[in-house]
């Protein structure tokens, strides 16, 4: 590697391009193989480094997400969820309801694929260039009582409240008291036309009154996430884990 080169290769670092101080041997030998002009190698090596750089802001917005696992819509078998259609689901992964500040309720069964479309969701918001956070139910509550002095709530808090679309995991699966009621209902208030929140369930909304137990709060929470919002009821006649479980038996069943 000639000095030219490698001092090519510092100013690019020194301009934070390190990915394309990295590929630029490979991308001048490309350039004199091919005969690139002048203007046809600067596009290419800025579209090196806009690349790069993409793929830097996806891999950092994933871990902000803190999804517990990483699954697509593409790997979701909409064959097996009669509730919702290929259509529908399309839909949903244009994100125009994000533009537009929806909220999204996934209702259903353990094992009818909420968390796996939310998640799929958050994916793809996440490819567009959205700011996603997940959270369960337990984890946000207790987030939100140890705010006030645990510096690692106030910050995972503060992304919640920085993204774009924030995904409750397994919203109402237990009972509330009147302080986490109010707690919720003042992060929910701030989200209110600021983030689409997805919500999963496996109780409707007309159930929740009874897990929080201040009606009045209840209103109030319900009041900011039905006002825009999309509920899909999720069919759970055979659970998604269950059926495409593994198995110590390979392909025969205890029985046989």
């Amino acid at each position: 590697m000639t000095s030219t080169v490698q001092l090519l290769q510092e100013h690019f670092r020194h301009l934070r391009m390190a990915e394309t101080a990295d590929e630029l041997p490979v991308l001048l030998r490309k350039a004199e193989k091919s005969s690139w002009t002048y203007q046809e190698f600067l596009q290419e090596l800025l579209m090196y480094e806009v690349k790069k750089r993409e793929e830097k802001n996806v891999e950092k917005r994933l871990k902000w997400a803190k999804f517990p696992y990483v699954k697509t819509l593409d790997e979701f078998n909409i064959e097996e969820q009669t509730s919702l259609s290929t259509r529908q689901l399309s839909q949903l992964s244009e994100l125009n309801w994000l533009e537009q500040q929806y909220n999204l309720i996934l209702l259903g069964p353990p094992g009818s694929g909420k968390t796996h479309i939310s998640i799929g969701l958050g994916i793809e918001a996440i490819q567009s260039g959205y700011k996603v956070a997940f959270s369960t139910m337990g984890e946000l509550v207790h987030l939100l009582k140890t705010e006030e002095y645990i510096r690692k709530s106030q910050i995972q808090l503060k992304r919640i409240k920085d993204s774009d679309m924030v995904i409750i995991d397994d919203l109402m699966y237990m009972a509330m008291d009147q302080r986490e009621a109010n707690l919720l209902f003042h992060l929910i208030n701030f989200l209110y036309e600021r983030s689409s929140i997805i919500l999963t369930s496996n109780k409707g909304p007309e159930e929740w009154g009874e897990l929080i137990g201040d009606q009045g709060i209840t209103t109030a929470i319900l009041d900011r996430i039905l006002h825009r919002v999309e509920v899909i009821q999720l069919n759970g006649n055979d659970s998604y884990r269950i059926k495409h479980r593994s198995t110590i038996f390979g392909k025969e069943s205890v029985q046989n």
